[in-house]
């Protein structure tokens, strides 16, 4: 019985969602909280017009940019921090600074240095996927065995090598790990630039929509937005599996739909 609920489960809990929103729209009689029905039915609209859809697919862009300049920066920093006591104490005050600070926060600042074009929302969305990927890319490289290296050094491999063949590997549960985090980060920071630089993109259309009072349309996005953050998460979750089909994961996130 529990295997065959098992795949059902993230479509009851969403069923179980909608009917609460919709009970409670109606109990509330509110003209700003639209019924789950009135909203889904926004839907449609939202996804057939052209426009829509390019402002959707430029936050996606933006994403996808922002987030691979962070993988591409945060994993080779992450894995030098963990197996370099001078880079660690160079890097560590510095990420320890920005950590606390909301990444939205900066917004206003950076647009001012950059403009309110993509450059300064994709910098947002880099600087929210930076810190957790190389969290966890640094605990990764820390928890190699320093047996592997050793006998890597006595293979004849370099210093490069050694990272490339045998921490990378071995820290890579770890850094998907952080990737995931990442993911959900950039969508979260992604929508939050668009909500302040209102050019283009999915944040652009909700707060367009509240200024016109277009209440269904606002709650519509939210599950348009919702919906990817979810897809993404389930596309990544298969390449992590694929990538380490070796190694079982040491726990399981909340949106895993394994």
């Amino acid at each position: 019985m529990n295997g065959l609920l098992k795949p059902l489960a993230p479509v009851l809990a969403c069923c179980g969602l909608l009917l609460a929103w919709q009970l409670a729209s109606l109990g509330l009689k509110n003209d700003s909280f639209p019924t789950a029905l009135e909203s889904l039915r926004a839907i449609p609209p939202i996804l057939t017009d052209k426009e829509s859809l390019i402002n959707i697919l430029a936050s996606l862009r933006r994403m996808a940019i922002g987030f691979g300049l962070a993988l591409a920066f945060s994993i080779p920093l992450g894995l030098l921090m963990g197996r370099s006591r001078a880079t660690a104490a160079f890097f560590n005050p510095l990420l320890m600074l920005i950590y606390p600070v909301p990444k939205a926060a900066l917004m206003p600042i950076i647009m001012l240095w950059l403009g309110v074009g993509d450059i300064s929302k994709t910098l947002v969305i880099f600087l929210g996927v930076s810190l957790p990927v190389i969290y966890h890319s640094f605990e990764g490289a820390k928890a190699v065995e320093e047996k592997m290296l050793w006998s890597g050094a006595a293979m004849g491999l370099s210093p490069g090598e050694r990272l490339l063949r045998i921490v990378l590997p071995a820290a890579l549960p770890e850094i998907l790990t952080g990737c995931r985090t990442g993911l959900v980060l950039a969508l979260i920071t992604m929508v939050t630039s668009e909500m302040i630089a209102r050019q283009s993109g999915a944040g652009n259309i909700l707060f367009n929509a509240l200024d016109m009072g277009q209440y269904d349309t606002v709650f519509a996005m939210i599950i348009i937005v919702g919906a990817m953050g979810i897809c993404l998460d389930a596309a990544f979750e298969i390449v992590r599996r694929w990538l380490v089909r070796w190694s079982e994961p040491q726990f399981d996130m909340p949106l895993s739909f394994s």
